[in-house]
């Protein structure tokens, strides 16, 4: 099966954990929109694909590690979308949750993602016991205070933060939790993996950046233009568009760096290749680079 069928299918089986005919039928219809259709699943590729570079042992575990943190995921970009935050009408390509369900369903929607998250990891662990603990904490911690992706959020609601330590906390942080669970699902260190995904989650965070001061509500299937209109820390602002260009690259060197010695590397770095060039395409950077 390849990963995004799998990917897909195991989503699938976690929504279904808080489906039934007993609950209220907006709730549901609203949750699966905020999950499908989803964007380009990198959290949970990622997750998948350092699972799989430490031997895969437990698929089904792996599987419930990256489950929960695109949950998460999806359950942070209903809130960030809600008009006390970003405001934003559409999220890919689609009407935001609170717009087609409105405030109240789109709030009691992305709590509920968070409490299925949690619900299928510990589903999927159950023939697995001893490494839920660790799983949760990861999770847990990269998603919550002080450091988390909540701390992410928080920060734009304070005077000043500096653009890295929001980068780390916003998307860093969640990326973070993808590798090191991805390495504890499948039985190895997840200390070791923690670097490769902090540096990567960072990088990401300076493509949106980019991408956001660059390309049209169109392509990126959201409003663009938004960090310049909310005040955001930006990369894009701080150094110029080519500043955040080198500064990217330099992230995603610094992640394919510190990729752990393992059988899967050169399919991890494969992986950030794509990603770079999907992210901020070549073309893209030489029309930057004419129009500088």
């Amino acid at each position: 099966m390849d990963t995004a069928t799998r990917i897909e299918q195991a989503l699938h089986a976690a929504l279904a954990l808080g489906e039934g005919p007993a609950g209220p039928p907006k709730l549901a219809t609203a949750i699966r929109h905020a999950v499908f259709p989803g964007g380009a699943r990198i959290r949970p590729q990622l997750c998948l694909a350092v699972a799989r570079a430490c031997g895969d042992g437990d698929p089904v575990l792996a599987d419930g590690a990256a489950v929960a943190i695109e949950l998460l995921h999806c359950a942070s970009l209903v809130h960030d979308d809600l008009p006390c935050f970003d405001d934003a009408t559409t999220r890919r390509g689609v009407p935001a949750v609170h717009v087609a369900y409105g405030e109240r369903i789109a709030v009691l929607t992305g709590d509920a993602l968070i409490v299925l998250a949690f619900q299928a990891l510990a589903q999927a662990a159950r023939h697995a016991p001893m490494r839920l603990p660790g799983l949760l904490s990861i999770v847990a911690q990269r998603v919550g205070a002080p450091t988390g992706i909540v701390a992410g959020q928080a920060w734009e609601c304070e005077p000043y933060v500096g653009l890295a330590a929001y980068h780390r906390a916003k998307t860093g942080s969640l990326f973070s939790a993808c590798t090191e669970a991805g390495a504890l699902a499948a039985g190895a260190n997840p200390e070791r993996w923690q670097s490769f995904g902090l540096f990567l989650g960072e990088a990401y965070q300076v493509a949106d950046d980019i991408r956001d001061a660059a390309m049209s509500t169109l392509l990126l299937g959201k409003p663009a233009g938004q960090d310049i209109a909310l005040s955001r820390p930006s990369s894009a602002t701080e150094l110029g568009l080519q500043g955040a260009i080198a500064h990217f690259d330099a992230l995603l060197a610094r992640a394919v760096g510190a990729i752990p010695p393992c059988k899967g590397a050169p399919a991890l770095r494969a992986l950030v290749r794509a990603e770079s060039e999907r992210l901020v395409p070549e073309a893209t950077v030489r029309t930057l680079a004419m129009a500088a």
